[in-house]
């Protein structure tokens, strides 16, 4: 009897462990990630981007609202927003309770597909049929039917209003220390709110440095801010993978990145050019799947220095 059960029995309790820890720990586990990103011209100071992305803020998440609140002690040049702000549509005041002290500091942002949509309850395995299928989100799936309808244009005015930059399929920029900082940004790939033929043409050329920004990192939007010479691009939305296996990494990138990619630093290729690429994890998950394993929530900051 003992030999007949032992293994399944061992195997459960690990199993629940795992689950345990990825829903309990884990996910509530905020992590500070800082890069050295060598980008800037020539002659240019430091800069310090602090990016925070994915939040997902579902009501009565005190420990992430004071955890992002407690980032302002950075103290950092600008800070720059790759959406998915939302997990909850009554959402909003505290998002923007935990974003304050950061609004205090220069900003831009894009949105993702769940600042305009509500989550839904869906199979986990569904990322893994769709990354065999290449098909993601919108791109090649039916359109979302029966979805709830987030107030975004809350989140947008609350931001606006603390002069932080929309880059929803637009241009912008930001006064940083004396700095003339241009910024390009796309709306959400996932959901093909994407329209780069509004912003084409490469980086301005009278700017001191130039950055692009858009919540997913689908291929066709990195080919072409590469193509056009963008130094680096800001991207969130993959969650890093969210449960990944140890000394392996991601199985899913909910994208058509690979997964060598789904997280940190790394650079993409395209046109001939070479742009720097980083991707944050984000520090939240879907309300309906809140647990995290090999993966812990996180913002970054990354010091922008003088290219060699």
């Amino acid at each position: 009897m003992r030999a007949r059960y032992g293994v399944p029995l061992g195997i459960t309790a690990v199993g629940a462990a795992g689950i345990a820890y990825a829903a309990g720990f884990e996910v509530r586990s905020f992590r500070l990630r800082r890069i050295t990103v060598p980008v800037l011209p020539r002659g240019m100071r430091p800069l310090r981007v602090l990016q925070v992305s994915d939040i997902h803020m579902v009501g009565g998440q005190r420990k992430k609202q004071r955890w992002l609140q407690s980032l302002a002690g950075l103290r950092p040049d600008f800070v720059v927003n790759t959406g998915d702000n939302l997990s909850d549509p009554e959402g909003v005041p505290e998002t923007l309770d935990a974003l304050g002290p950061l609004m205090e500091f220069p900003g831009a942002y894009v949105f993702g597909s769940n600042d305009y949509y509500g989550p839904k309850l869906r199979n986990p395995a569904r990322y893994l049929l769709e990354k065999a299928s290449g098909r993601h989100g919108l791109n090649g799936n039916a359109p979302a039917v029966g979805v709830i309808h987030n107030p975004w244009e809350e989140l947008r005015d609350g931001f606006d209003a603390a002069g932080w930059v929309n880059l929803t399929n637009t241009r912008g920029n930001l006064k940083v220390e004396g700095y003339d900082i241009a910024l390009t940004g796309l709306d959400d790939p996932h959901i093909k709110r994407d329209r780069y033929a509004e912003v084409t043409g490469g980086p301005r050329e009278d700017a001191d440095f130039s950055l692009a920004v858009v919540h997913a990192p689908y291929l066709r939007v990195l080919d072409a801010f590469t193509a056009d010479r963008y130094p680096l691009i800001l991207a969130g939305h993959t969650h890093g993978g969210q449960l990944c296996i140890p000394f392996y990494g991601a199985l899913v990138t909910n994208c058509d990145i690979d997964t060598k990619r789904v997280k940190g630093l790394s650079t993409h290729q395209a046109g001939g050019h070479r742009s720097y690429l980083h991707v944050s994890a984000g520090c939240g998950t879907n309300r309906y799947t809140p647990v995290r394993f090999a993966c812990p929530p996180e913002a970054t900051l990354l010091t922008l220095v003088a290219r060699d």
